[in-house]
C-alpha cells in the first residue's frame, strides 16, 4: 500500500479521556490536530467507568486530590497548577453537562450515564474541527535527529512536529490498552517502570472465603489496613467493602491493593490485611458497649443483632467459639473481648490480588525523570508528550484517576500547540 502522508501540528494517539482532553487543548490553542484510535469509537475505557455512570472528577482541593495519588501524585503540582479539577468541573458544565457531588467528593453526571461525558467531550473535539481517525492502530514513530516528525500506523503515514501519547496503560485490554503505548514509548529511548496491577480485588484462600460464607455481604466504612511482615500497618483505609466468592471488593480493598502488590514483589508469600469493622469506636468503648448489651436474658445472637448484619454477626461468635443461642447474661469477660478483638482487629490473608487485565488501573509505567513535569514533554525525544496511565502515575478510584487523566491531557495538549507553532 503506498502512504501519502497527512500533515498535522498536533497528533493525538487515544482516545480515552486523557487524549481526547489533549485534542481540545491543542486545537483550542490553534494547533491542527488529529485523534488517532485503534478503536471504532472514542472512549471505550470511560464509558465502563463508576458503574457505568462516569466519576467524572472529585470536588476536594488539590493537596487532597494528589494525597489520593499515592503512585507519584507529587510529580503533578506543576500540571494542576495549570489545569485542575475545578477546570474540569467548569469545562463540563459550560459544555452542558450539569454535575452533582456525591459522597467522598466524588462528582457524577446528572444523568447516571458515562455516555454523556463522552458525548460531550467528543462534540467538543468535532466543533473544534479535530481531524479523527478511528480504527487505526498505531505501528511505529518517525523519529530524526532525537526529535520526532511523525507516525506510521497499519494503514496511513502521519507527519507532524508533536505527537501526544495517550494510549492509556494495560488495564481492561479489552478496550484497547494493550499497553501499545509502552513500546512507542520504548522506541523513543524511554524506560517503563514495573507495571503492577492497583485499584484491584484482592484474592484470598481463607476457608472462609472458599466457603463463600460471607460471599455478598457489603460493610459501611469499614478501615482495612495492610500490614507487613513485622505486624505493622502500612497504609489503611476507610471505606466500603465487600466479601466477594474469590476475597474481598470494594473501595477499601482497592484502595490497599497497590501497597498489597508491593509487598509480593518484595519476595512476601502472603500479606494480611486488618478488618475493623467499627473504626469509629476504641476497642474499650466497643467492649463497655457488648458488655451492656449483654445484660438481658435475650440469646447472644438476638442481644447483639443491632451491632452487624446476622450473617456477619454468627461468623464473628462461631470464630470466637460462642453458641449464639445461649443467654447473653452467659458471657465472660474474656468472651467479651474475644467478640471485640475479632470486631477490631480480624486478620485476613491475602494470596495475591487479580491481574492487571482485569484491574481498574495500571500502576507503574514510563518514569517521570524522563517527563518534563511543567509540559508533559519527554525529556529523550523532542516533540514528543506522554499523559495519563501511561506514566508512572496513579491514583485511588474517586475519581482521581480521571482527573490525573484529564490533567496531563490538557498541558500536554497545550504546550504541544505552543511548540508546533514555532514550525
Amino acid at each position: 500500500m503506498t502512504k501519502s502522508a497527512k500533515t498535522f501540528d498536533v497528533i493525538v494517539v487515544g482516545a480515552g479521556p486523557s487524549g481526547m482532553m489533549a485534542a481540545i487543548s491543542a486545537a483550542q490553542n490553534g494547533a491542527k490536530v488529529a485523534l488517532i484510535d485503534k478503536n471504532k469509537k472514542v472512549g471505550k475505557k470511560l464509558l465502563m467507568t463508576g458503574g457505568g455512570r462516569c466519576n467524572v472528577t472529585n470536588a476536594r482541593s488539590v493537596d487532597e486530590i494528589l494525597t489520593n495519588v499515592p503512585g507519584n501524585g507529587r510529580f503533578l503540582h506543576s500540571a494542576f497548577s495549570q489545569f485542575s479539577n475545578l477546570d474540569i468541573i467548569e469545562f463540563f458544565e459550560s459544555n452542558g453537562v450539569k454535575l452533582k457531588e456525591e459522597d467522598h467528593g466524588r462528582m457524577f453526571p446528572i444523568t447516571d450515564k458515562s455516555k454523556t461525558i463522552v458525548d460531550a467531550l467528543f462534540n467538543k473535539i468535532l466543533s473544534l474541527h479535530v481531524s479523527y481517525f478511528p480504527s487505526q492502530a498505531v505501528d511505529k514513530l518517525l523519529i530524526e535527529n532525537g526529535a520526532v516528525i511523525g507516525l506510521e500506523t497499519d494503514s496511513e503515514s502521519f507527519l507532524s512536529p508533536t505527537i501526544i501519547l495517550s494510549t492509556g496503560g494495560r488495564a481492561y485490554p479489552s478496550t484497547g490498552s494493550t499497553g501499545d503505548g509502552y513500546r512507542l514509548a520504548r522506541s523513543a529511548g524511554h524506560s517503563i517502570s514495573q507495571l503492577y496491577a492497583t485499584e484491584s480485588a484482592l484474592i484470598s484462600d481463607e476457608p472462609f472465603i472458599l466457603d463463600k460464607s460471607l460471599q455478598g455481604i457489603s460493610l459501611r466504612e469499614i478501615k482495612l489496613s495492610v500490614l507487613n511482615s513485622k505486624g505493622k500497618a502500612i497504609i489503611s483505609h476507610q471505606h466500603d467493602l465487600l466479601f466477594t466468592h474469590f476475597g474481598i471488593s470494594g473501595p477499601a480493598a482497592m484502595r490497599c491493593s497497590s501497597f498489597i502488590n508491593q509487598l509480593l514483589a518484595k519476595g512476601e508469600k502472603m500479606v494480611t490485611v486488618s478488618l475493623d469493622q467499627f473504626p469509629e469506636k476504641k476497642l474499650g468503648s466497643l467492649k463497655n458497649e457488648l458488655t451492656s448489651l449483654s445484660k438481658t436474658d435475650k440469646s447472644i445472637k438476638n442481644a447483639f443483632s443491632g451491632l452487624t448484619q446476622e450473617r456477619m454477626l454468627l461468623f464473628i461468635l462461631e470464630k470466637a467459639g460462642i453458641d449464639p443461642s445461649l443467654s447473653a447474661k452467659t458471657l465472660s469477660e474474656q468472651q467479651i473481648d474475644k467478640i471485640a478483638s475479632l470486631f477490631k482487629n480480624w486478620q485476613i490473608t491475602i494470596s495475591k490480588t487479580l491481574p492487571i487485565e482485569k484491574s481498574f488501573v495500571t500502576g507503574g509505567g514510563v518514569s517521570l525523570k524522563e517527563i518534563n513535569p511543567k509540559s508533559m514533554e519527554s525529556k529523550q525525544t523532542q516533540g514528543l508528550f506522554m499523559t495519563g496511565e501511561l506514566l508512572d502515575i496513579n491514583g485511588y478510584t474517586g475519581g482521581y484517576n480521571i482527573t490525573c487523566a484529564f490533567v496531563t491531557g490538557f498541558v500536554a495538549g497545550k504546550h504541544a500547540a505552543q511548540i508546533a507553532s514555532y514550525f
